[in-house]
């Protein structure tokens, strides 16, 4: 299995990234925006991606931002917000037809660009900041998007979890902004925040497609004219103290299914030498359905709907995750921390951890085989300054042994217990 073949250099204010592969018919574009989560700015740079998208000083709507999409053979432009470890992303992500492929000779790699430019470089404004209609259109739209969390109780539940763990930390606050802040954002406010993320914000530009015969480099100082910025090399995560007291928050709702959350933290991130180790530990504990979790919680013991856990590597964070009725909800939280002595105790075996690396392996291999996961892989890499090849990370996983780990999962810690219980209960 190669390495993602990727060239990366220096253009300007961005760092340029090149992928070249003949695997697909198309280009995929996407654009990352990278800075610290603050309270001060969470809210408008939620906002800020889909202001953009919403109108050009050349294609003043949405509307007419769509129509010049599909002039580009049905070209697609989405915006996405993520929240990295302590970092907050903006994404904005195109995808347009390999001109190679079209039958007439048309030079669609610039053109297509050149509308991303647009969005990005130069969006329509009013007299004071952004198109005041545009802003207030999104402002709304925004609301409704934070409102959605409270009806999505997994979503919600998540939130209230990290919320609870890092109250006085810029990780606990919510990737979509806070309500209460929408209606103080201007016009003027966001223009002020947009000139700003453009002169220092750390801006990565991916690449994935056949480039060959592309001046890509030219195109993008021409395109990108962002002022050169000092390096961010020192910026990095910091990983989630292992110095907390295990709590207990309960809510009630008018919900008929118990949602069971808690959030450990196990002090090793993405760039860590125990990482892969770590891996290794969530899956068996609760990240696939032989885990511990699905078995004991949820099949053996019939306690869940469902029962799983995520590792968040660049906080060095692992949630589970489980649907309940609320009468269970005492012996679930018991046996869920069973699992946890289980793992410490090196309660399992060779053919488990054999299909966990299997499961690891195969999910990898996945995600490098579509243009946006080869881009997802690579910025991990951005986010944590540590690039890993596909070589590293196979090999870094199938290393791992018995004793790797009982090391990590004797440091893994339980710091906040949330459940969402209904009124009755």
């Amino acid at each position: 299995m190669a390495i993602i073949p990727h060239e990366k250099t220096s253009c300007g204010g961005l760092t340029l990234h090149r992928i070249q592969t003949d695997k697909y018919k198309t280009t995929t574009v996407v654009m990352q925006f990278k800075a610290k989560l603050t309270k001060d700015t969470v809210t408008e740079r939620a906002l800020l991606p889909y202001v953009l998208q919403s109108g050009t000083a050349q294609y003043g709507s949405s509307k007419a931002v769509r129509t010049e999409l599909e002039k580009l053979y049905g070209a697609t432009l989405g915006v996405d917000l993520a929240k990295k470890g302590d970092f907050h992303i903006m994404t904005f992500r195109m995808d347009f037809a390999n001109e190679k492929f079209l039958s007439e000779d048309d030079p669609l790699f610039k053109k297509a660009l050149t509308l991303l430019a647009d969005v990005v470089m130069n969006p329509k404004t009013g007299y004071a900041g952004f198109d005041p209609s545009i802003v207030e259109k999104e402002k709304r739209t925004m609301k409704q998007r934070i409102e959605s969390i409270y009806d999505d109780k997994m979503r919600y539940s998540n939130m209230r979890l990290t919320q609870e763990m890092f109250p006085d930390e810029p990780f606990g606050l919510h990737v979509f902004g806070e309500s209460e802040q929408v209606d103080k954002v201007t016009s003027q406010s966001l223009y002020d925040y947009y000139k700003k993320i453009c002169s220092e914000d750390e801006i990565d530009l991916y690449f994935v497609g056949n480039l060959e015969g592309i001046e890509v480099e030219s195109i993008v100082k021409e395109l990108f004219p962002f002022e050169e910025r000092s390096s961010r090399e020192s910026e990095t995560t910091v990983k989630a103290s292992l110095e907390v007291e295990e709590k207990e928050v309960q809510e009630t709702q008018e919900i008929k299914q118990g949602k069971l959350h808690m959030g450990f933290r196990s002090g090793v991130g993405y760039a860590d030498d125990e990482y892969y180790a770590l891996q290794v530990f969530n899956g068996m504990f609760g990240g696939f359905s032989h885990s511990k979790l699905f078995r004991n919680v949820r099949e053996k013991e019939s306690l869940a709907y469902y029962a799983a856990s995520r590792y968040e590597s660049h906080k060095g964070l692992i949630i589970v995750m489980s649907g309940i009725e609320a009468k269970n909800y005492s012996k679930t939280v018991e046996i869920i921390k069973e699992q946890l002595t289980a793992m410490r105790n090196g309660d399992f075996n060779e053919e488990e951890m054999k299909q966990t690396k299997t499961m690891i392996r195969n999910q990898l291999l996945e995600t490098v085989d579509d243009a946006k996961g080869m881009v997802e892989l690579l910025y991990h890499g951005v986010v944590s300054r540590k690039l890993r090849s596909i070589e590293e990370w196979l090999d870094g996983v199938e290393a791992v042994t018995t004793e790797d780990i009982l090391a990590v999962a004797d440091k893994v810690k339980l710091d906040t217990v949330y459940f969402l219980k209904g009124e009755e209960a």
